[in-house]
């Protein structure tokens, strides 16, 4: 039997470099992720230089431990798939450009990959009785969207955010509060001792006709609420706010997506990607939805929330199984919806 098509994939749009050995089986044969959170934890946040540089150092390394790992060359690999965007361009550039060379060097087909369809296909790597459509909520530090996801490349948006994403209110918020970096498991911890109940924060288009997202009248009334209080804030104070703050979130994820599930009454599951999956409290709370609803709910592993490039060479696969491969000419996007035709939102649609 001939085995499935091996697909080196390579991620490097934000603060994670990795890189990983996929089959078309679902055969995870080798992979590895190198985080830069020590370097930026200074700064509260990414630095889009520091990334590009540290992605330039570890990036040809690792991508040979990844093949030793597998115990394959490159000659054996079927296709190179890289992130194309959108992402911190610097970060975009260095993955891709190396993808290209690979690619060029052995005569591989080159899959430019969106980093937003790795996630939105990530849990079709763990879970093959996924079928399509299904709705998909992608929830990260730059995006947070509903998605009804027809098939490989074909997307339609039903709801983004007007301002800020769902872990880009997390990582701020966890500054303000002092809680430290990487913000959305901070928040997380910290939201586990506190008492949700105490602060009474806003729910940002609860209940609204519009079908989209907002998370900065949120976020500064987070702020209001700390420097109302003695300064420096203590523990407890923390813990509640991220507490109170947490369950906001999750009100306004489980309103908006019970919207969409309305909108879209032939879809076979629930889906739920981007880093922000990884949150045990929006998890739960997506879990419970979907079975009210009588859907299938399905969350990827945490390690497969996050930047990997495991679903990277994974949406390669299935990309190269439909024939849907790229030129050496395939440009790195800082933005890239998944969407194209998805009508223009006001406020921060350019996360569309």
């Amino acid at each position: 039997m001939t085995p499935a098509p091996l697909i080196l994939g390579i991620e490097s749009s934000c603060d994670e470099t990795a890189v990983a050995l996929v089959r078309g089986d679902r055969t995870i044969v080798a992979q590895a992720v190198a985080s830069q959170d020590a370097a930026h934890r200074p700064f509260g946040g990414v630095v889009p230089e520091i990334a590009a540089r540290a992605h330039v150092e570890v990036l040809t390394p690792m991508i040979a431990r990844v093949l030793a790992d597998g115990d394959v060359t490159l000659a054996q690999v079927d296709a190179i798939a890289a992130t194309a965007g959108p992402g911190l361009i610097g970060g975009v550039m260095v993955g891709l450009v190396t993808g290209k060379a690979l690619a060029f060097a052995a005569k591989k087909p080159l899959l430019a990959i969106n980093h937003l369809e790795g996630h939105a296909l990530s849990p079709r790597l763990v879970d093959p009785d996924l079928g399509f459509p299904y709705l998909l909520l992608l929830v990260s530090g730059g995006h947070c969207q509903l998605l009804a996801v027809d098939g490989v490349a074909r997307y339609r948006r039903l709801a983004t955010t007007i301002d800020d994403a769902a872990g880009e209110a997390f990582d701020k918020v966890a500054k303000l509060l002092g809680l430290g970096f990487p913000g959305g498991p901070a928040v997380e911890a910290a939201a586990r001792r506190g008492d949700r109940a105490r602060f009474r924060l806003p729910r940002p288009l609860l209940g609204s006709v519009e079908p989209h997202f907002s998370f900065a009248g949120l976020k500064s009334a987070v702020l209001r609420a700390r420097d109302a209080l003695p300064a420096p804030i203590g523990a407890t104070d923390a813990a509640d706010l991220a507490a109170g703050f947490q369950t906001a979130v999750v009100d306004c994820l489980i309103d908006r997506t019970r919207c969409a599930i309305d909108a879209m009454p032939e879809a076979t599951a629930l889906v739920v990607a981007g880093g922000v999956a990884a949150n045990g409290a929006i998890r739960a709370a997506l879990a419970a939805l979907a079975a009210s609803r009588g859907l299938k709910f399905v969350a990827p592993p945490l390690w497969l929330c996050t930047d990997n490039a495991a679903m990277i060479a994974w949406a390669g696969a299935e990309r190269l199984a439909l024939g849907l491969v790229d030129g050496l000419d395939a440009v790195a996007r800082p933005r890239w919806p998944l969407d194209p035709a998805a009508e223009p939102v006001r406020g921060a649609g350019v996360k569309a």
